[in-house]
């Protein structure tokens, strides 16, 4: 599957890249914006005919007259065009002007009612559809569109990762939680995976280090948001790039290999790794007899009729197993994150003995 999705198109350093403004405002604006990318040798552009927004009265996109501008620049250009699709009716309006690519926004992935509609609406053609992950963190719906937009025979599938909403608070408009994509690589690891630094960082400053920490996933290509005069862009300003910026990155990105037939390094990370499964060994043993401790005290809370969640107790946990995690030079967030797993296993482990059944089942 793979190698029917990059043979469409030209590839960048043997990635696929995609880039073009966030919205299609008008058609000088669009036509310079593709001038510049097919300077740099891109072969694919993106832009927004229909912009779902998250409020009313903002601007929602030009829809058909952009469909027709791009069908004059690619007269004049030799260039493929992706663009997102809401709808089924969008699907027959791109099919209709001729559009190369196809993508279901985060917004749409996340209701399988509409995905079935556009899945409908794409039997009988067989062009590249590409599915960006949906809005919260959630594998089985990314999953479950790739099935019903594959039921409806398509075989040219791509996946883009455009980040998370979450309520903590970061320096990325959405989290990247870079182990969702990874286990949909795992999972399907013909699909290319696409990434979106424009929409996961939400500024203009985070796309390289961003795109290059794709790469260093070994994702197959890029999707950045670039204009002609970002600050003057009609949508997303902040995250959108000028070509001149565009073309720094291509010069500066690294494209590393997957990996390496030097024989040192291969004895050497088998070692490392060797090392990395015995700590992994005494780190589920350590788990195993916090386990133990746990399950004593459900059965001593059960026998005294004390409630499960003791709030005062968690709270001292989250925040003294965060210090020692930062005295120790780990990340704090990520110490938290790690006990609030093992904070919902326990809760799970004390209800199960607290409502009287066998662990076992």
């Amino acid at each position: 599957m793979k190698e029917k999705i990059e043979s469409l198109w030209a590839k960048n350093k043997g990635h696929v890249l995609i880039a073009g403004p966030c919205s299609a405002e008008t058609e000088e604006q669009l036509m310079a914006s593709v001038k510049a990318i097919a300077a740099e040798g891109i072969k694919v552009a993106r832009a927004g005919v229909w912009k779902p927004r998250t409020r009313p009265n903002t601007f929602e996109g030009i829809g058909v007259p952009a469909l027709e501008w791009i069908q004059n620049i690619k007269k004049e250009i030799d260039i493929q065009f992706a663009i997102e699709v809401a709808t089924a009716q969008h699907v027959e309006l791109a099919l209709k002007h001729d559009i190369d690519v196809l993508w279901i926004g985060a917004r749409t992935t996340v209701n399988p009612f509409t995905v079935q509609e556009i899945a409908d609406a794409l039997k009988g053609v067989d062009i590249p559809i590409l599915i960006k992950n949906p809005i919260n963190p959630d594998l089985a719906l990314w999953i479950g569109a790739f099935e019903r937009i594959a039921n409806s025979g398509i075989t040219k599938l791509g996946a883009i990762h455009r980040g998370f909403s979450s309520h903590r608070k970061t320096k990325y408009r959405n989290e990247p939680l870079w182990h969702i994509p990874i286990d949909l690589k795992r999972t399907f690891p013909d699909i290319p995976m696409i990434g979106d630094p424009s929409h996961i960082g939400g500024t203009r400053d985070l796309i390289e280090s961003i795109s290059q920490k794709a790469l260093d996933l070994n994702y197959d290509g890029l999707m950045i948001e670039v204009h002609p005069d970002p600050d003057k862009a009609w949508s997303d300003a902040k995250q959108q790039i000028t070509p001149a910026r565009l073309k720094e990155l291509l010069e500066v990105l690294q494209i590393r290999s997957a990996t390496s037939d030097n024989v040192l390094f291969i004895s050497k990370l088998e070692q490392l790794r060797n090392k990395i499964d015995e700590s992994d060994h005494e780190l589920i043993d350590v788990i195993r007899n916090r386990m133990d401790i746990v399950e004593e005290i459900g059965l001593y809370k059960k026998e005294n009729n004390v409630a499960i969640l003791q709030l005062d107790r968690w709270n001292e946990i989250i925040k003294s197993r965060g210090m020692w995690g930062k005295e120790v030079n780990l990340n704090s967030e990520f110490i938290e994150d790690i006990y609030k797993l093992i904070h919902a296993e326990s809760i799970k482990k004390q209800t199960t003995i607290s409502n009287g059944h066998k662990l076992s089942e």
